[in-house]
């Protein structure tokens, strides 16, 4: 059963090392996925998944062990996904972007808790898919917790990566509140092809996070919102 989630934005500026100069700019993100990592660590999880947004190539699971890098953001900072098991076989294919800002987060928040694993969605999974898979998810353990990684739109304003959409603010709003509030039948009704329009890559994770939750019981809390760059970053924290 799911006990506990997390919700953060992955955008590589995320991480200090990757914004250089940058970085004060979205010291209250950080500190906030900090404090909504705390939260999972709390729950006392048998098993951590780390869920993100990947492409047609990237999607499927990754081992614990699994390892990502900063590197196309020309950067020179590797990290990997949890403790390798002793004695495992060589990592495989690198983790996506999603996956290796979440390793980098529970590098840099100490986790020592649950083993880790990792899953990264297509974006154009279809929601009752991500939802199914989220079911799956809840049923690996008796105590499952998840790492949720996600960007809302990247069209709030002039120079975001997706230029200005006029819809993409009340997109944004309506999947903070969701998330916000644990809103299940909310986050199942986010559309998907206007997800996929205003590259809003954290719908499908969304959308298994809610499948993971139902009959969970879980209450949510917002911790963070915003959208510097142009693009909507949330942070919650359910429990």
């Amino acid at each position: 059963m799911l006990v506990a989630a997390a919700v953060c934005p992955c955008p590589p500026l995320l991480v200090p090392e990757v914004a250089a100069g940058a970085a004060p700019e979205l010291a209250a993100a950080r500190d906030a996925c900090l404090d909504a990592v705390g939260v999972l660590a709390a729950s006392r999880p048998d098993l951590l998944v780390v869920v993100g947004p990947g492409d047609d190539r990237s999607a499927g699971p990754y081992p614990a062990g699994a390892r990502g890098s900063f590197q196309g953001v020309g950067v020179d900072l590797g990290v990997m996904l949890g403790d390798a098991p002793r004695g495992a076989a060589a990592p495989g294919r690198p983790l996506p972007q999603s996956l290796t800002v979440g390793a980098w987060l529970l590098g840099w928040a100490r986790w020592a808790g649950a083993p880790v694993e990792g899953l990264a969605v297509a974006e154009r999974e279809a929601a009752e898919q991500c939802a199914e898979a989220g079911r799956s998810l809840a049923r690996r353990a008796e105590r499952v917790a998840l790492l949720v990684m996600g960007d809302g739109s990247a069209c709030r304003t002039l120079k975001a990566p997706g230029y200005l959409d006029d819809r993409a603010a009340a997109f944004d709003v309506r999947a903070t509140e969701a998330l916000g509030a644990a809103d299940l039948d909310a986050l199942a009704a986010l559309d998907v092809t206007l997800a996929h329009e205003l590259k809003a890559a954290g719908r499908a994770p969304w959308q298994l996070l809610g499948g993971a939750a139902r009959d969970a019981g879980l209450a949510g809390r917002l911790l963070y919102e915003d959208a510097p760059y142009g693009v909507g970053y949330t942070v919650a924290a359910w429990s």
